[in-house]
């Protein structure tokens, strides 16, 4: 897509594209969480819980428009550490269900992943195309991109559930998409500590 048809980055075009983003997750998290609890899921349910955490941190997002660049620092290390901590909660529950086992259901997997990947697809459509995105929307970015790649290992793992009966595809998947939220809790923490130096004219190591 070209320049011209990026938008204008009005404080009214950045809430529209945050509030589209915002409710498309709030629905995918009500989406995983079911599924997930009904297939016996930990990809699913991490995925649930990831894209909650990213409705919070959209709406974060939208406070922050209007404040500070401090204001929308601190959200966007506030994001980056709900990341983290998240990522911790899907590994415990991995290994979890690793010990005491799981019957994850494939099908159910790849049809809730199937849908999600269409859904992550058009948040990062729209939050590409913002121009001079701030800390706290680079952020939101973030979040969309690594929603997007974590369907397509959810739609691996849900074929190799579905072939070989076996949970260890579903755990793996689960422990990757937390994976992905470390690295990208931790590039979020990076990056509102390198706008920080930014600001303040300082070099930043």
């Amino acid at each position: 897509m070209s320049g011209d048809h990026k938008f204008e980055l009005d404080s009214a075009e950045k809430r529209r594209t945050l509030w589209i983003v915002l409710w498309l997750n709030v629905a995918l998290a009500v989406g995983f969480l079911f599924v997930g609890y009904f297939a016996d899921s930990n990809a699913l349910l991490a995925n649930g819980l990831d894209n909650a955490s990213d409705a919070l941190v959209y709406i974060l997002s939208l406070f922050a428009l209007s404040r500070s660049r401090v204001w929308k620092r601190n959200a966007a290390r506030l994001s980056g550490g709900l990341l983290l901590l998240f990522a911790a909660g899907v590994i415990a529950d991995a290994i979890r269900r690793f010990l005491e086992g799981s019957d994850p259901g494939g099908i159910e997997m790849m049809a809730m992943a199937a849908i999600a990947a269409v859904v992550n697809l058009i948040c990062l459509r729209l939050l590409q195309n913002l121009q001079q995105k701030d800390v706290s929307l680079r952020a939101a970015t973030t979040f969309s991109f690594n929603d997007f790649v974590a369907n397509g290992g959810i739609i691996v793992a849900g074929l190799v559930v579905m072939l070989t009966g076996a949970n260890w595809p579903d755990l793996l998947v689960g422990i990757a998409v937390a994976g992905i939220a470390i690295y990208g809790g931790i590039d979020i923490l990076r990056d509102a500590h390198k706008d920080q130096h930014d600001e303040e004219g300082t070099t930043h190591n």
